[in-house]
């Protein structure tokens, strides 16, 4: 008699879900890019998931629909890449879930701007177009002309 074999394609199950091999891979990579946007280590991850502090399995879902949403691996880490920038600039916390929302106006997502103040020894200072000079505001409200040289301005970058 001859048997019939039946091969089976290779499949992992991460979490709740059972996916072929290739897919579970990108998949993982993808959460794992995550994190790294994040500012942790695959070693960090290892361990916090193993002591319940990441719950891997819950990333899994969103990082699947993000694949199938971005269509390659590489745009959908580009997407987590702008999208966590984006984040970080406004000290803001960030999901897989939030590159969904974000999908629509990825291409215009932009880092805050770095704004930086001039001051001179604590007190702020203003530039003024019409007579084309620096004035320091003191405590009081007042304007003084400033009259140091340039090299004396602080700048400080103001969150």
């Amino acid at each position: 008699m001859a048997r019939k074999l039946k091969k089976k394609s290779k499949k992992t199950k991460i979490g709740q879900l059972a996916l072929p091999l290739k897919l579970a891979n990108e998949i993982q990579r993808i959460v794992n890019h995550y994190f790294f946007t994040k500012g942790l280590t695959l070693k960090e991850v290892k361990e916090s998931a193993k002591k319940r502090k990441i719950i891997y399995s819950r990333y899994v879902k969103p990082a699947k629909q993000l694949l199938e949403l971005a269509g390659s691996q590489k745009k959908a880490f580009q997407a987590i890449d702008k999208v966590a920038e984006w984040a970080k600039s406004r000290n803001l916390d960030y999901t897989i879930e939030t590159v969904f929302k974000k999908w629509l106006e990825l291409d215009r997502l932009k880092p805050k701007e770095i704004v930086k103040k001039p001051y001179y020894r604590g007190n702020p200072m203003v530039w003024s177009e019409a007579k084309r000079k620096w004035y320091v505001v003191d405590k009081e409200g007042s304007w003084l002309e400033f009259a140091d040289k340039e090299e004396e301005i602080e700048w400080r970058i103001i969150k």
